[in-house]
């Protein structure tokens, strides 16, 4: 397939490429931040595996919650809480962010992470299987963003969850959608793929939603994210 490109004839870039437009993005925009690389220690230390958002990708999440006014976030998967930290950032005095994880040892980490940070108030994890503990959520109040970041072949599930949960106008976001592009490869399957394509062939006909997917490239790879509001 011809792609045509204003860029057509650069050479091929790496990661190490972006990595190295990350790095110096987050130099003008990101201040260091004691408490962010606590996280990431403290993550390391406990090998947690390096599967996070990145920096940029994590103030993007604040910046989103903050221009939603969101006081009630949900997450699923918060694996040492780094994306937990910069929702709780972006929330109110009197709001809250309740996060999933399925791991005691990871979720024991995350609450470690989250206490430095000042959070502790704000933020409640909930240790389990992310499909059965959504189940006992209510949307009364509702949920105003979600964010969703665990286990690929559960997608479908998690998002009807939030969707269910979430006000009208509310937005859920998913990570891990593009997959070195892998997700548009029909000679490419694993579980993971598998599962993003569940909630891509569901969000063909869900008219509760509107939704795209932007393709990202940064510090850990070619990957993107699915964006849906709620109508």
């Amino acid at each position: 397939m011809a792609v045509s490109s204003r860029f057509a004839d650069l050479p091929p870039t790496t990661i190490h490429d972006w990595a190295r437009s990350d790095e110096y993005h987050n130099s003008f925009l990101i201040p260091k931040d004691p408490a962010i690389d606590y996280a990431i220690h403290k993550s390391k230390e406990h090998g947690l595996p390096d599967i996070s958002v990145t920096e940029a990708q994590g103030k993007l999440l604040n910046l989103l919650a903050r221009s939603l006014g969101a006081k009630r976030i949900l997450e699923v998967g918060t694996l040492g809480g780094y994306s937990t930290i910069w929702l709780g950032r972006a929330l109110p005095e009197d709001g809250h962010l309740t996060t999933l994880e399925i791991s005691e040892a990871h979720a024991k980490v995350a609450e470690g992470n989250i206490a430095n940070a000042g959070l502790t108030n704000k933020v409640t994890v909930k240790v389990g299987p992310a499909a059965e503990t959504l189940k006992t959520l209510s949307p009364n109040p509702p949920f105003d963003l979600a964010f969703i970041d665990a286990d690929k072949s559960g997608n479908l599930t998690y998002f009807l969850e939030a969707k269910r949960l979430l006000s009208k106008g509310g937005v859920i976001i998913v990570d891990n959608v593009v997959r070195n592009a892998t997700v548009a490869d029909p000679g490419v399957s694993d579980e993971n793929i598998e599962g993003v394509r569940a909630l891509l062939e569901h969000l063909k006909a869900d008219k509760e939603v509107d939704a795209t997917t932007i393709a990202t490239v940064g510090g850990k790879g070619y990957d993107g994210f699915l964006y849906a509001l709620k109508l």
